[in-house]
């Protein structure tokens, strides 16, 4: 496998399918810019907006407020973040994002279309099996503390809000109103040290990157791609 590093736009890297007689093939692997911190900010909005419902330091009458900031910003922007992340190939990013949007369009919806402060079993079933879903990129998300502490209380969020919703219990909606304080001010963080990164092509702020993940920003190029013929896309099946 070589790198072709002569074009600004897209490294050029060359696989040899059958050393001896095969003819080469030829992937273009384009740069994209870190999504995360779109997708994560974008989080941090909706979850701030929900928690200060449920802790009651705004009304319940609100709330369609909130319902038109998380369907008209976060869902839209994490959606982006989505698709990006799996054109950079990171599935985790792209799954995790994918999940994320979904589950804040349904929570949307519901609180535009349900009286103020009301609860909803059927909503709390939602949340409690998009918390599940959640979980498989939390498990994959093993390179970086910061993607995967996101994702993580993401699905706490979901679990403890779809007890409350289907409960009905003030405890448990007080109980995620918390959660979701604290994921917003983690959400905010990752995001502000992946944009960092980005920017200046080095760790500023932790991420905890680990595993394969150490040397991210600092890998050599071939290495970076010697496991490109292996991915989605390349490989023959999925």
């Amino acid at each position: 496998m070589t790198t072709d590093e002569r074009s600004p736009h897209a490294a050029q890297t060359t696989i040899r399918t059958d050393l001896l007689a095969s003819p080469a093939a030829r992937v273009v692997v384009r740069p994209l810019g870190n999504p995360l911190p779109l997708g994560f900010l974008a989080l941090m909005v909706a979850t701030t907006g929900l928690a200060m419902l449920q802790l009651h330091v705004v009304a319940p009458e609100q709330g369609r407020v909130v319902a038109i900031g998380v369907l008209a910003l976060t869902v839209p922007l994490q959606l982006v973040a989505c698709v990006l992340g799996f054109l950079a190939r990171d599935p985790v990013a792209g799954t995790g994002m994918g999940i994320l949007a979904g589950t804040w369009a349904g929570v949307g919806f519901a609180m535009l279309t349900s009286p103020p402060g009301a609860t909803s079993p059927a909503l709390g079933v939602f949340l409690l099996c998009s918390a599940v879903a959640m979980c498989v990129p939390t498990v994959a998300a093993t390179g970086k503390l910061a993607g995967l502490l996101v994702m993580g209380v993401s699905a706490l969020r979901f679990a403890v809000t779809g007890v409350g919703q289907m409960t009905g219990s003030s405890g448990w909606l007080t109980a995620a109103g918390w959660v979701g304080v604290v994921l917003g001010l983690i959400a905010a963080y990752a995001g502000l040290a992946f944009e960092v990164e980005d920017v200046r092509h080095r760790t500023v702020l932790p991420v905890g990157r680990r595993g394969a993940g150490v040397d991210t920003m600092t890998g050599d190029p071939e290495a970076e791609l010697a496991s490109l013929v292996h991915e989605a896309g390349v490989r023959k099946q999925l």
